[in-house]
């Protein structure tokens, strides 16, 4: 028994060890602090017209409410870049902070010369070495490079599995092809992003650009790709990782793989900013990407932004949909609450609130909880007694259950987070 004991002791040990963070250069992005001594930062993208400043800069704002950290715009046309100062004016005067991160493609280099205004108001350059350009492509990233010294603005260095460095690729296949023992193409097309993402930061270095104005990422769709990339990157660099599974997809698609493969590469103390790629339905609410974002992080214990509802899945002892729609109605009560809460009560969002619907674990989990209630189930006694820090408090009765329970939950609230 004894060694079993320490076997299983060593092996949590390990596990410890193992998720301890990567060790990186701190990037300031417009105030916010990105790289393993601080938080994993949130970050999302807007996917209106840039051209159309009010309906971006409602967006940024929307996506800032539901907790990004920072937003990306895309910068593609003339209008959009001349349209950027005027989204962070209007940003300003609604109080609303967030750095904006300008996406170029082709023709950055251009737009950010042509467009001071635009390079001063963005915090962040995203340069994507696949496309900056061909002949001249070392020569217009060093421009946008440049552009970035003057202005002080740090870069995030994007490969993109999609959008990769033609010549670079073709040169790598080709000497593949040479070797003795070719590997697959696969395989030559992660070396070739790595290479990409690996060469353009010391080109920007070069060019003098500070080693911690520099933030890569490595763009794939696939989440075994995605975890042996950013394994390989994380072991040949310092610099702060962006994580994310580009083109993820719509719904549950798009949530379980960009979860199976930021939990994975976070586990393993890999990634300091990251974005959940979702395809939005038509008319869809983009600050979905924000909430599955966060709720990735907390899940995993690195970090806390919103109360967390506990609730049993249903079985046939709660036909009723009654403690469904009150675990709905609770969950709802807590985002709205928490722009007032964060402020007025630090520490709220470590608060756990349990909703169960029968007596088998109702009052276990409610005990386990802060503040929990166990609704009655099929053919139960109508009554549902609430548990604060795992004592009986009252038991409730009667159609008036929910608003009763929200009015406890705020007092608790209130007591337990004193501003």
């Amino acid at each position: 028994m004894s060694a079993r004991i320490g076997t299983l002791k060593a092996a949590m040990s390990e596990t410890a060890a193992a998720a301890a963070r990567r060790a990186t250069t701190t990037v300031d992005v417009g105030g916010v602090l990105v790289g393993s001594g601080h938080p994993v930062v949130v970050q999302s993208m807007t996917n209106t017209d840039t051209a159309d400043a009010d309906a971006t800069a409602i967006q940024v704002a929307q996506l800032a409410h539901a907790g990004s950290e920072l937003v990306r715009v895309t910068v593609n046309t003339d209008a959009a870049a001349e349209a950027v100062p005027i989204i962070r004016d209007k940003l300003d005067n609604l109080g609303v902070g967030v750095p904006i991160i300008g996406d170029f493609h082709y023709n950055g280099h251009l737009l950010l010369t042509k467009y001071p205004a635009c390079a001063a108001a963005l915090a962040k350059y995203r340069i994507n070495p696949g496309n900056v350009g061909t002949k001249r492509r070392d020569e217009q990233f060093r421009t946008i490079i440049e552009v970035a010294l003057a202005n002080d603005k740090p870069v995030r260095i994007g490969v993109n599995w999609g959008s990769l460095d033609q010549q670079l690729l073709t040169e790598l296949m080709d000497a593949n092809a040479a070797s003795p023992e070719p590997r697959d193409s696969r395989a030559v097309m992660i070396d070739a992003m790595l290479e990409s993402a690996l060469r353009s930061a010391t080109l920007a270095e070069e060019t003098g650009l500070g080693h911690d104005r520099i933030i890569i990422s490595a763009k794939v769709s696939g989440v075994p790709d995605l975890v042996e990339i950013y394994r390989r990157l994380a072991g040949m660099c310092d610099y702060p990782l962006h994580l994310g599974l580009t083109e993820a997809g719509m719904g549950s698609r798009g949530i379980i793989g960009s979860t199976a493969g930021l939990a994975i590469l976070l586990e393993e103390g890999i990634g300091d900013t990251i974005r959940v790629s979702l395809t939005p339905s038509p008319g869809g609410d983009r600050t979905e990407e924000v909430q599955v974002a966060q709720q990735v992080l907390q899940s995993l214990g690195l970090r806390s932004f919103v109360p967390q509802v506990s609730a049993c899945p249903g079985c046939g002892r709660t036909t009723s949909t009654f403690f469904q729609e009150m675990a709905r109605d609770i969950q709802a009560h807590l985002r709205d609450q928490m722009p007032a809460w964060k402020a007025q009560h630090p520490g709220v969002e470590e608060l756990r609130v349990a909703v169960m619907g029968c007596v088998v674990n109702g009052p276990g989990e409610s005990r386990h909880a802060d503040i929990g209630i166990s609704l009655p189930g099929t053919f139960e006694e109508p009554v549902a007694p609430v548990y604060v820090d795992g004592a009986l408090r009252t038991t409730l009765r009667g159609d008036d259950i929910v608003p009763r329970f929200l009015a406890i939950l705020d007092e608790y609230v209130a007591a337990r987070y004193p501003g």
